[in-house]
């Protein structure tokens, strides 16, 4: 499945029905899953340097945590950059406790390979079986890049097989360039930022429902009337 056609007027719209404060309290969370020299670090820089507010730089391991505008509106995103060393052995795939700990913290994924290196889009598929090992129940959405679009000469995947292997997974492909397209580069976080900000908008419309307190049925004054009378009538006897 194709990344839907996005114009750069990309709306996070506001939920009216949540608490003000509701999505000041709640970052989007996402994680930046690959294979080493894919160009994870490349996208992270490439996006926020671009849509930063403030300084812009990243903190302790790799957690880069910034706000951002996105169709007037201010988000607070966390985008975790993880390491590259993942080995794919007969599509098992060996990584380090930390990484798993990331995909138990993200709420959104963006699973990276190189059109360049075909091991990389080797590991795509058990890395996106792996997350959903870790939230078998969650809707949490998971976006597939294929990089490095504009190294034509040295090609390796090709676009049908970034295609097929969504399609296979039930999540969205692109394919981007991110030296080259910036807005390629942006449309990927948006579109992602979109799909959680979704789960947000769910889980605020849970909540406000599970806090409403059914309304007790008003006593039936008649039937009140003849409990009384009831009662009366067995104390004179």
């Amino acid at each position: 499945m194709r990344l839907p056609t996005m114009s750069t007027n990309f709306l996070l719209a506001p939920i009216l029905e949540c608490p003000s404060d509701f999505f000041q309290s709640r970052d989007i969370k996402l994680a930046v899953l690959g294979a080493g020299s894919v160009g994870k670090s490349a996208m992270i820089v490439r996006f926020l340097t671009k849509r930063f507010i403030g300084d812009y730089e990243p903190n302790t391991g790799n957690l880069y945590s910034r706000l951002i505008h996105v169709e007037g509106d201010q988000v607070s995103i966390q985008i975790q950059d993880t390491p590259g060393c993942i080995q794919v052995q007969e599509g098992f795939v060996q990584m380090l406790d930390s990484l798993s700990r990331c995909m138990k913290w993200a709420e959104g994924f963006l699973l990276v390979y190189s059109i360049t290196d075909y091991s990389s889009y080797q590991s795509i598929r058990p890395l996106y079986r792996h997350i959903r090992k870790v939230h078998p129940d969650s809707k949490i959405p998971i976006l597939i890049v294929g990089n490095k679009g504009d190294l034509l000469h040295a090609r390796q995947v090709q676009t049908n097989e970034g295609i097929q292997l969504a399609n296979e997974l039930g999540t969205v492909f692109l394919e981007i360039s991110t030296s080259e397209n910036y807005h390629g580069v942006c449309d990927v976080f948006q579109y992602l930022c979109k799909e959680v900000s979704k789960l947000h908008h769910s889980s605020c419309g849970d909540k406000r429902r599970s806090s409403i307190i059914p309304r007790p049925k008003s006593p039936n004054v008649q039937d009140l009337k003849r409990r009384f009378k009831q009662a009366l009538s067995s104390k004179v006897k």
